[in-house]
């Protein structure tokens, strides 16, 4: 087949004479016409950078890009764009956003063949009941199918989607890569993906190339899918093509990108947190420790009041957690899994039913129970030190300071920030920050770690090597964890076990599922083993049947 596209010795620099950063070096890359490439890569890597060559909006340095072989020497309407961001035009409708690129693009055409080109695509996307809503009436799902409506209705011969699903929610984004997968199929357009997902580039790929970290950044072998199309995810789970291709391109990223980078000089010093040293009366009464349903969650639920009555988010969730396990929460976004958290670390009111830790009933926020959240909120003008710190002082009164320091320094080195630690919060990297945020946590030595999506905004292989990070700490402490989730892998990867929620309203437990897995655990080690797909399989089919809105198909608690 031809090349459409081609890539030829590229190379792309950035910065001041003398200091210039080269982020790509000698890109090679053919793309024939019709094909589907996913470009996978870490954050930084220089993905967009590549994907701004193609489109026109940046240039090379070195070598050359080639649009059937002439040079690119700028945009075109030949090269259709889709940003993570969706751009569109506040003021404008549905229609209105579509119809502003159609009529720019296609002056050639009368009035009623642009109209129907519009109509065609936006009716591709699902949005045909929507054309006369405004963007800040849309989802942010609904914003990006505009964005994609939009670029094939310029009908270009090449689609360039740069990372346009990253910043949507697991439901979301497995709706979008369904249509995507479903208009590549019809419109044999061909289309070049970013993405930091193997499993999105392998669900919608023919070929995928990883791109190595850089500086310096080259493209990695290709990596081809052969498995047929339409591809189920789903169904795909129990592919041996699918299986070996995943952990293909899992350890060639995992090879290349990640280093632990976790010291081990440091001894954590023997001192005791305040809210380990329970009052006598409780001691005497609570000789032997808590050990089974050392947390317990009885028939609890929640209700918020709205104009309409009564709204019950949560209802009937009944569960009981040993000490030293890690349970994950997994369900569709607005099933109430942040809201159990939330009421698990005292930051919200339960509205029946009753929360006990270690035998006392949970009121009010205390450091015996450490959140980690999705943003890892830090003062911005102190130091990654100092953020562990301010709860270090509070929970550690009968250490002397140097003392204190040890804690800190030790889980700071713990989560790889050993040569960082004076390094002020805002100009830390976000991975960075939430490694800061996961040190914290555990500094306060808690009775109860809650993470809350605690790496929901970074990009899956940042995620990876912080999910490494929280197992090979959590190791050493075995404090008792819940983690919420909304990613299946991490699930699996993390836990004891699994509980997989109903969708809300009136969200409770739809099923608990163990999972019987050696530890210590990483993420290389479980994909050969025979039954990690078995246990990912069962959460996915129990998301699938949930997907749509079907409620209170419960399996078994």
């Amino acid at each position: 087949m031809t090349s459409i596209l081609s890539l030829q010795s590229v190379g792309k620099s950035y910065g001041e004479a003398g200091e210039r950063t080269e982020v790509l070096h000698d890109i090679n890359l053919e793309v024939a016409e019709g094909e589907f490439i996913a470009i996978v890569g870490f954050s930084g890597s220089g993905k967009t950078t590549l994907m701004n060559i193609l489109a026109g909006l940046d240039t090379p340095d070195t070598g050359a890009a080639l649009f059937r072989n002439k040079e690119i020497t700028g945009p075109g309407q030949e090269r259709g764009l889709v940003f993570q961001s969706y751009s569109l035009m506040p003021w404008l409708t549905v229609r209105g956003n579509v119809a502003l690129a159609v009529d720019a693009v296609h002056t050639d055409k009368s009035a009623k063949d642009r109209a129907a080109l519009v109509s065609k695509y936006i009716d591709m996307v699902g949005l045909s009941h929507a054309v006369d809503r405004r963007p800040a009436e849309l989802s942010g799902g609904m914003r990006q199918r505009v964005s994609v409506a939009r670029a094939l209705a310029m009908q270009p011969e090449v689609l360039l989607l740069d990372e346009p699903l990253s910043a949507l929610d697991a439901l979301t984004r497995a709706n979008l890569q369904d249509e995507i997968e479903h208009i590549s199929q019809i419109e044999k357009k061909t289309i070049i993906l970013i993405t930091n997902d193997v499993d999105e580039a392998i669900l919608l790929a023919d070929r995928i190339i990883p791109l190595n970290p850089g500086p310096n950044a080259t493209l990695g072998p290709d990596f081809k899918v052969n498995i047929p199309r339409p591809r189920d995810r789903t169904a795909m789970n129990d592919s041996p093509a699918f299986v070996k291709l995943r952990a293909g391109v899992t350890e060639y990223l995992m090879t290349v990108g990640m280093e632990a980078g976790i010291e081990g000089s440091r001894i954590l010093p023997n001192v005791e947190a305040i809210h380990n040293k329970a009052p006598k009366a409780y001691r005497a009464a609570a000789e032997s420790p808590n050990v089974e349903r050392y947390l317990q969650f009885s028939q609890m639920d929640k209700v918020y009041p709205t104009p309409k009555g009564p709204l019950t988010v949560v209802e009937n969730f009944d569960l009981a957690i040993n000490k030293g396990e890690f349970v994950s929460v997994i369900g569709h976004s607005g099933c109430g899994k942040s809201t159990v958290l939330t009421m698990a670390a005292g930051l919200n009111e339960i509205s029946a039913g009753a929360i006990v830790l270690d035998g006392r009933h949970v009121v009010g926020a205390d450091p015996e129970r450490a959140v980690v959240f999705q943003s890892p909120n830090l003062f911005p003008w102190l130091t990654a030190k100092e953020n562990v710190a301010i709860g270090v002082d509070r929970v550690y009164p009968s250490a002397s300071q140097a003392e204190r320091q040890e804690v800190v320094e030790y889980y700071l080195e713990r989560v790889g920030l050993a040569d960082s630690m004076d390094k002020q919060a805002d100009s830390l990297s976000n991975g960075m920050k939430q490694r800061v945020g996961i040190a914290r946590a555990f500094a306060l030595s808690p009775k109860l770690l809650l993470l809350d999506e605690p790496f929901g905004m970074l990009d899956s292989l940042t995620r990876w090597e912080l999910q490494e990070v929280l197992m090979e700490v959590w190791s050493r402490t075995k404090v008792t964890a819940i983690c919420v989730t909304h990613d299946v892998d991490e699930a699996v990867l993390l836990s004891d076990r699994v509980i997989m929620m109903t969708n809300g309203p009136r969200a409770t437990i739809g099923k608990v599922m163990d999972v019987n897995l050696p530890r210590p655990r990483s993420r290389k080690a479980l994909l050969e083993h025979p039954d990690y797909y078995r246990y990912r399989a069962e959460v996915l089919q129990f998301l699938e049947d949930y997907e749509h809105g079907n409620t209170k198909k419960k399996d078994a608690a």
